[in-house]
């Protein structure tokens, strides 16, 4: 009795250690070493495919020059956002257009206009310019006060009424007058040939000659076509003038 016991005591130990699996082993299998639960091997750890490295490299902590880029196109961004300030001033004989123009580009329309007693100002913005364009009257008892408007001026903006043959003279000796004065010797000179849309409209380049704009030493100067009821020709010239006030002021 006690040696059959033996014997099955002896087999029971023997077939329990020749089916428990090792104590390193991974199997989950049921069943397996009565009362133990094996632990599961651990999961390996994802690695990163060349292409997640590039990413993360490209995208990760920033360095010093990508900060630095930054900065700089910040920097840059500000600057060219910043409006600039600009005193324009717009003359010329009376009947030339100077108002519709004026409330073309400030409006976008063509607004009803009576001939300008005294002076209209307005505010337009083009690009990063905020210019004051102020509009003197052109009647010739209102000429001589056209020089109380000369200071702090950066621009002027002479307009022609391209179909008045008969008075391009006076127009040309109040051009003359005005960019003799001390107050007005730094100022750039846009001239828009207005009302191209007429039939006997002088050109550009026969207005430049009446006006003797050849004739202009260290004086910056452009001449534009215009139609102000249409408003051609407006905004290339305000463009020039924009272009040449940024040179001056970098200087």
């Amino acid at each position: 009795m006690g040696s059959g016991s033996d014997k099955r005591w002896k087999y029971n130990v023997a077939s329990s250690s020749e089916q428990r699996p090792p104590a390193s082993s991974a199997s989950t299998s049921p069943g397996v070493g009565a009362g133990t639960h094996p632990s599961p091997a651990p999961m390996p750890l994802p690695q990163p495919s060349p292409q997640t490295k590039h990413r993360d490299a490209r995208f990760g902590k920033p360095s010093v020059a990508s900060s630095f880029t930054k900065k700089l196109f910040g920097g840059l961004k500000g600057l060219f956002d910043k409006k600039i300030d600009l005193r324009i001033l717009m003359v010329g004989l009376d009947a030339a257009g100077k108002t519709t123009i004026l409330y073309k580009l400030k409006l976008g329309e063509v607004a009803t206009t009576i001939p300008t007693i005294g002076f209209n100002v307005e505010t337009v913005e083009y690009k990063n310019i905020s210019f004051t364009v102020w509009d003197v009257g052109g009647q010739d008892k209102i000429r001589p006060l056209w020089r109380h408007y000369y200071h702090g001026t950066k621009g002027l903006i002479f307009v022609v009424d391209s179909n008045d043959r008969e008075r391009i003279s006076d127009a040309r000796n109040e051009l003359m007058h005005m960019l003799g004065e001390d107050e007005m010797r730094d100022a750039v000179l846009l001239v828009f040939a207005n009302k191209q849309d007429l039939p006997h409209a002088m050109s550009g380049d026969e207005i430049t000659e009446h006006l003797g704009l050849g004739v202009l030493h260290g004086r910056k100067w452009f001449i534009q076509p215009t139609c102000a009821t249409t408003g051609d020709g407006l905004y290339e010239g305000l463009d020039w003038v924009s272009q040449m006030l940024c040179k001056t002021r970098k200087r």
